[in-house]
């Protein structure tokens, strides 16, 4: 599990979560707003559909800056850059 910090903030906001195929792994975006964690789970609050349909990388990959926006919309959360246009999600 990859974790998204937001800018000015200690508490993640989005972690990536691996779904797919075992041949066909990749990472989903999901708000961690809400989700409880349990040894080998995260269990969030949204459907399975949902975080399935999520915007994604693959399993080496990033998310580029211009496809923030895209997760926050998805899950309909507001996206704002940090007050000097930094990224609110990273890879730590």
């Amino acid at each position: 599990m990859q974790v998204g910090r937001l800018e000015g903030r200690d508490a993640p906001a989005f972690a990536t979560v691996r779904v797919g195929l075992p041949t066909r792994h990749r990472l989903v975006f999901v708000p961690l707003g809400d989700a409880t964690v349990g040894p080998g789970c995260l269990k969030v609050a949204h459907d399975k559909k949902q975080v399935k349909e999520a915007p994604s990388i693959g399993t080496d990959g990033e998310l580029l800056a211009e496809d923030e926006k895209t997760v926050f919309a998805h899950y309909e959360l507001v996206y704002r850059t940090g007050e000097g246009g930094e990224r609110r999600l990273a890879r730590r």
